[in-house]
């Protein structure tokens, strides 16, 4: 029960207790004008909420009650006018003398109908002691309320609110919509997803949280005079409740200043959610949905790029190769001018620098189809053993022990047989040159885990780790009179069978080539 009840409820109680013993004991001098002032002092008490101006001359009223009464007793009702004086008041300083001054008057009236004697006078004294201890206690009890009431509100506003931002928290959020579903206002639901907040986040935390900060303040601006809520919530993700006139597009959404972008969706209650639960697993399915065409866009996107970068790559690749050639060329016509464009001295290294070209040109038209054509299930078995029969007399002639370890079960895979047959060909010869002197080289053939695994393996000199990161980039190569496309090209085609092509090296000790295709 509040103070103002008690107030109305104890005075008028008081009063006519006082009247009534004023009455019975002999002590009035007027029963008329102790009703008067009575009634006087009811309704300045009655009406001092509406007219402020009544709590300054409430004393005098009870002054005068006081003085045709003649009873002590009205200290009770001294005592909460004193209270109905400061109890809005926090500074103890504000509220004493206003205590002092009513407690004085007590006094003095008091003095007025009993003996002034020695007795009396420390009365008086005893009353201002006991005015100042009621004033104090009521300053300590008011504090003790105010500090709770603020601990409940910061416990409340923790509970309900995110204390990086300030605006709601997942909880207050949740607690808000199905606020306004119970009421029955109908709203929109627009949930905001930083797309690329985890590579902030992964960079520098403080960043994040300003950006977090930043973030929250450009949507208290967007929707300042329309908001009924904000909240951020799951780290990245913010909600936004707007009233159903408001109107959104995508405009509305462009934080480029901040540094991040985002992806949206606004669900509206009741249109397209009935009840609370629905609401909230729409909104996030929607929200689900919208990010995810988002990263497959910026995928697209990606890959795009990707291919975009590695055809520059290519064709700066190729601008230079070929024009190695042809500055040779030329260089051979212009010194024949000399002998009467007699070509014969540099005919035999024109010709070669034209085949050079040429073969350039023809393996680059292989790296450049964009799959393998003809594809079935075959034997890679039957290939095996064909590519050895193909490389059996070249390892021969060169003093190097060629062995092929393949299991007795045939494996299929679906390929392109005679680009299976080019790979292997191309590993096999790249092991040969790879060895200075006379080695061994193994081409081995095994099903592991619905793959087909095949390994070339030879004892050369290794690659050196700096260069293994680099053997598959086109146009990469450490051979005098090599292209740099083969490895390349061979990766292509494994990775056209659904497949992938590793390496491992020791320098000294040699390489293996390892791919990997799934089986038929």
């Amino acid at each position: 029960m509040s103070f103002i009840v008690l107030k109305l409820l104890f005075v008028p109680m008081i009063s006519v207790f006082i009247m009534v013993s004023s009455v019975y004991l002999g002590y009035q001098t007027s029963i008329p004008l102790m009703l008067v002032t009575a009634s006087l002092l009811y309704a300045s008490v009655f009406f001092d909420r509406k007219y402020e101006w009544l709590r300054s001359i409430q004393f005098l009223f009870l002054g005068a009650f006081h003085y045709v009464s003649q009873l002590n007793w009205c200290i009770l009702l001294y005592y909460i006018l004193i209270i109905n004086l400061i109890h809005k008041k926090e500074r103890f300083i504000e509220t004493m003398p206003l205590c002092l001054l009513m407690v004085l008057q007590y006094s003095i009236i008091r003095l007025t109908y009993v003996p002034f004697t020695k007795y009396h006078i420390l009365v008086s004294v005893f009353d201002c002691l006991a005015s100042f201890v009621v004033v104090i206690s009521f300053h300590f009890v008011n504090f003790l309320e105010s500090e709770k009431k603020k601990l409940y509100k910061q416990n409340d506003y923790l509970t309900y609110h995110d204390p990086l931002t300030g605006l709601l928290n997942y909880d207050g959020y949740l607690h808000k919509v199905q606020h306004l579903i119970e009421v029955n206002k109908p709203f929109q639901l627009v949930l905001l997803d930083i797309n690329n907040f985890k590579s902030l986040n992964a960079k520098d935390i403080s960043t994040a949280n300003e950006i977090l900060i930043s973030f929250s303040r450009a949507v208290r601006k967007l929707f300042l005079n329309d908001m009924l809520a904000a909240s951020r919530y799951a780290g990245d993700r913010f909600a936004i409740l707007l009233p159903e006139h408001v109107n959104i597009d995508s405009s509305m959404f462009h934080f480029e200043h901040i540094g991040v972008q985002v992806t949206y969706s606004i669900t509206c209650y009741p249109h397209e959610a009935i009840n609370y639960q629905e609401m909230i697993s729409t909104a996030e399915d929607r929200i689900f949905q919208m990010r995810r065409n988002s990263w497959m866009r910026s995928q697209e996107e990606m890959i795009r790029t990707e291919k975009m970068k590695m055809v520059g790559e290519l064709a700066a690749g190729m601008a230079h190769e070929i024009r190695n050639p042809l500055t040779s060329i030329k260089g051979f016509i212009q010194l024949s001018k000399t002998q009467s464009y007699n070509i014969q001295p540099w005919y035999e290294v024109i010709m070669g620098e034209i085949t050079r070209v040429g073969e350039l040109t023809a393996e680059f038209l292989h790296f450049s189809k964009p799959h393998a054509s003809n594809m079935r299930v075959e034997s890679l078995t039957d290939c095996m053993t064909r590519v050895y029969s193909l490389c059996e007399s070249e390892a021969a002639s060169h003093g190097h022990l060629f062995m092929l370890d393949i299991s007795d079960e045939p494996i299929q895979i679906v390929m392109d047989r005679d680009k299976i047959i080019q790979v292997l060909i191309n590993l096999i010869r790249n092991s040969f040159q790879a060895m200075e002197h006379t080695g061994s080289v193994r081409i081995s053939l095994r099903a592991e885990e619905r793959m087909a695994v095949v390994e070339v393996e030879d004892s050369g000199k290794g690659i050196a780790d700096e260069n293994l990161a680099k053997i598959f980039d086109p146009f990469y190569t450490t051979k005098e009179e090599g292209t740099g496309l083969g490895l390349s090209l061979c990766q292509k085609i494994v990775e056209d069978h659904g497949g992938r092509i590793t390496v491992h090296s020791e320098l000294g000790i040699g390489t293996t080539f390892t791919l990997r295709i799934p089986l038929a």
